[in-house]
């Protein structure tokens, strides 16, 4: 991946000029992390067909991109392991889809399904049936509602939201948080519509906790480490998987082993119990393989 400077100088344009082809969508781009990103590959397609030669086709690959659910550790290894995977976070099942549009590498997904309680598995079935697709666990994870420091509510579950008309900052429809949020507020007999949601989801466990923090908010549902991190209060309400969606093609490409292979490492395994809220006891077994 090359950032705005670096693919300004591959292609011998002014950096303003990069702007301009990226606002008509004339380049190649991604955004991740609030940046602009620029996969090599498909640049090199678009300079080849502006030359006249034939562009990349599919098996160029797609781009290096971890897309979907947010998560605090994995967004942390990608770049300690230097595995040169970019994260977006865009939710669970838009991460989904755009591995399945050949956008993104891998998918990080924790998609519970409402029949069954199971993690991932029937969603990836219903949505790429017959893909030659593999499911990597990542992580176990604790979610639970997150409350301002000291919770000054004296919120003890989901259905004191409502009864205290607590202010619920929400998370984007395909993110897997508001997925599980609705099917928990359904067990606890809540209604969506007796809470008091904010004006504008979070897209980001950081971007949750930090309305909480800031006063924006009073509670909302995330994993623990985002709790931890900006020093709120936490109330677990489950456990759940996170899974990585990855071809098998792409599983053996070294951007993909060497983000599993420094999960194995001993500094990984510090840095998840210093976050606090994950067990990676099981990371890198397969959950399922197409």
């Amino acid at each position: 991946m090359m950032d705005t400077r670096e693919v300004a100088a591959y292609l011998r344009l002014k950096e303003r000029r990069v702007y301009d082809l990226v606002k008509t969508n004339a380049l190649p781009h991604v955004r991740a992390t609030g940046k602009l990103l620029f996969p090599r590959a498909q640049i090199e397609a678009w300079l080849a067909g502006k030359a006249g030669t034939p562009a990349a086709g599919p098996e160029a690959g797609p781009p290096p991109i971890v897309a979907g659910s947010h998560d605090p550790l994995l967004d942390w290894a990608a770049r300690a392991s230097g595995c040169g995977l970019a994260v977006l976070a865009c939710g669970s099942r838009a991460g989904l889809d755009r591995l399945a549009r050949l956008e993104a590498t891998v998918a990080a997904m924790h998609w519970r399904d409402a029949a069954t309680g199971e993690y991932n598995v029937p969603l990836v079935r219903a949505q790429l049936p017959g893909a030659d697709i593999v499911l990597v666990e990542w992580a176990q994870r604790v979610q639970g509602l997150l409350l301002a420091a000291g919770n000054p509510l004296k919120v003890k579950g989901l259905p004191d939201l409502a009864r205290k008309r607590a202010r619920i900052v929400g998370r984007q429809a395909e993110a897997g948080s508001a997925h599980l949020l609705l099917q928990l507020l359904a067990q606890a007999g809540v209604a969506p519509g007796d809470l008091a949601w904010t004006a504008r989801p979070a897209h980001a466990e950081t971007d949750l906790a930090a309305a909480i923090r800031d006063g924006k908010a009073d509670a909302g549902v995330g994993v623990e480490a985002a709790a931890r991190a900006h020093g709120l209060a936490f109330i677990p309400l489950t456990g759940e998987r996170l899974d990585l969606v990855v071809r098998r093609r792409d599983y053996f490409e070294p951007p993909v082993q060497a983000l599993l292979g420094f999960a194995r490492t001993p500094e990984f395994a510090a840095q998840a119990d210093a976050m606090g809220g994950y067990d990676v006891r099981a990371t890198g077994r397969v959950v399922f393989n197409a």
